[in-house]
This record gives C-alpha cells, structure tokens and sequence, in this order.
C-alpha cells in the first residue's frame, strides 16, 4: 500500500498536509487564499479549491504549496495526467524536496506503472534518506514487481512449485495488511493539517485518494510491514538517565548545538567533524558520497540558520540518544521537524553515529 497524497488503496500515500504545514512559512503565497483553499478541500470542495489556488498561482506561478495543493485537487478530479505534470514540474523546480517525487510514485503506481513508480521512490530518497514513506512504498512496488515476475514464471511453467508457494506469500502479505496508513485515517478530504486525500484511496490522513492502482496477478497491496527503514535503536532501556552524568549530558547538548551552529555557518568541515567515523549512512549510500552530497547541500542555499531544541537525553556508558527538534531555514526552504540521533563518546567529544527523522 504505498503512501502518498494521490494513491491507491495499496498505496500509502505522502502526507500532503505535512508538506503543506512544513513548507507553511518558507514561501511568501497569498496566506489567506491559500488556507481557504486547502479549508474547502478538507471540506470536500474540490472545485471551489481549485478555482481559489488558481487565483494564487496566478500570483505566484512558482509558489510551491500552492502547485502541490493544485497537485493533489486535480488528483481528486482524476485527472492524472494533469496531477503528474504538476508533480513533475515541483521536482524540477524544487529537486530538494521529496514529496513531490512521491506523489509521482503513487500516480504512476495507479496507473501500473511500476517501474516510473520505483524511479519517482528512489529519486524521493535520494533527496531525503531518512523519508520513511517513501521507503515504505518502495518495498510495496518490489513486492508488486515481484507477484507480477512470478506470476509470469507460473504463465510458463504450471508446475514450478517454487514460484507458486512465492507468489503465495506475496498475495498472503498483501491481504493480511490493511490499506490505512500507519496512524492515520483516510478521510473524505485532505485537512490541512491532516493530509489531503488523493484519488486513489489513500491511507494517510492527509493523504488524497488517486484511482486505486491496477492489481498485479490479482496481488493485493504490498504489506504496509514491508519497510527498508530500520528505525534507529534509542539507548537500552536499561539505561537510566538519572544515572547519567550531568557532565556527560552537559557535553552532549554543546556537541549538538555546535553541529547546528557549523551547519548554520556552512561550515562543511566543521559539520562533518561531528559524526563519527563509523556513521551509519543512510540509504546504503558509501560515506564519500553521503559526505559529497552533504556538501553540496550545504553551499547551494545562499543562507543557512539552524536552531535546535534538545528535548530529552539518555545515556548508557559511551552511547547516548538524544531527541531534539530542529528548525531549518535557507532562502529557499523551511521546515521544523524531529530528530532522534544516537552519539558515540570518542575520547571527550560525543559524535553523532546515527541520525534519523523522527521521535
């Protein structure tokens, strides 16, 4: 079931109202028109929204939230076509952000087109290593690729007992998950705070609901367990922090506000100083390259500040999980999200073994 904004029901679908929420205060659209317009979409309006973002974009043809809500209205319409161009055009004006690509995912996916689908998925994580969504529906699209490959063994050879008990165990997956995304509910239209609903029908809450994608040698949705993402693993129970050393946890906070304050600065050097030689990369990338796009992310705004807020910290011996929240903004983007990252003492300095979105 892959997540995104339009999609169907196997799919999951992108929140769309977390982009919209996230990207609220980056972009300088036409406030009032633009919350109305996403207030008659979470109502059910669609074409009353549409006419009102037209009216923005007439405005501001470039403004991102608004190209994305027109997105996710001309998907509710079912007028795909017209949906993807939309998303493609986000994604080649606006390549850092990931929603965009996922969104193209799940389109593609209704249509069954699996192989632009996992293009569009890689793309999104590519961009945003640590986008769970979009893990998640890749591993949906594989499991599709896989029932249809094996289905087609099956066409050549009846008896290939391997390849029915496998397609088996793809068809049992699909049917024993159920299409609602995790902790969301579909609903019958995209909150801005929920997510908007695609055509298909989405799982997300904010999800819009696209045209259900087609089925695959009549295998039903991936299983929504089907995620690459390991979650990172916090500090062992066992480890208490009242335990801890407020000396540790003193150093902890400074080692994390210095890395916002080298990533503020574009300080590349200084940014990467703070992981640690054994960093977990995320999406399997080599360090070299994970280190090159950092960099490049890095000098490509013209300013960057970064402020973060340390909510909690557990520490167990020379290993520590620290959950903070962290604002980012440059002259082309701003989000604030939440960010678990698991540290290493190395001699007096704590650094950063593993960073993940989320709490």
């Amino acid at each position: 079931m892959l997540h995104r904004t339009p999609m169907k029901s196997w799919l999951v679908g992108l929140l769309a109202a977390a982009f919209l929420g996230a990207t609220a205060n980056a972009w300088s659209a036409p406030a009032d028109d633009l919350r109305e317009a996403q207030r008659l979409y979470s109502q059910g309006k669609v074409q009353p929204a549409i006419e009102k973002v037209d009216g923005v974009l007439r405005a501001q043809p470039r403004d991102p939230q608004a190209r994305f809500l027109k997105g996710l209205l001309l998907t509710e319409l079912k007028r795909v076509a017209e949906a993807i161009q939309v998303f493609t055009g986000l994604t080649e004006d606006f390549p850092e952000l990931p929603e965009p690509y996922n969104n193209l995912a799940v389109l593609y996916a209704s249509q069954g087109n699996y192989d632009k689908a996992k293009s569009a998925l890689e793309l999104a994580i590519h961009t945003h290593p640590s986008y769970a969504t979009a893990h998640e529906n890749l591993g949906d699209i594989y499991a599709q690729l896989a029932s249809r490959a094996y289905d087609r063994a099956l066409q050549l050879d009846k008896n290939n007992a391997a390849a029915q008990v496998k397609l088996a165990m793809v068809k049992d997956l699909f049917s024993s998950q159920k299409p609602a995304p995790a902790g969301s509910k579909p609903s019958p239209a995209a909150k801005p705070e929920p997510a908007p609903k695609p055509e298909p029908s989405s799982k997300t809450e904010a999800v819009p609901r696209p045209e259900p994608a087609p089925k695959i040698a009549e295998a039903k949705p991936a299983p929504a367990s089907a995620k690459p993402v390991a979650p990172a693993k916090p500090a062992p129970a066992s480890a208490k922090p009242e335990a801890a050393s407020g000396d540790d946890k003193a150093r902890i906070t400074a080692a994390i506000e210095g890395w916002a304050r080298a990533w503020s600065s574009k300080d590349v050097k200084g940014y990467l100083g703070a992981y640690a030689p054994d960093f977990e990369v995320p999406g399997g990338d080599s360090r070299a390259e994970w280190e090159k796009q950092r960099a490049e992310r890095i000098d490509k705004p013209r300013s960057i500040d970064v402020s973060v807020k340390v909510l909690s910290i557990q520490v167990s011996g020379n290993e520590a999980s620290a959950t903070l929240r962290q604002a980012y903004k440059s002259d082309t983007l701003k989000n604030t999200t939440t960010k678990t990252l698991r540290l290493v003492k190395s001699g007096d300095r704590w650094l950063i073994k593993q960073e993940r979105v989320g709490g």
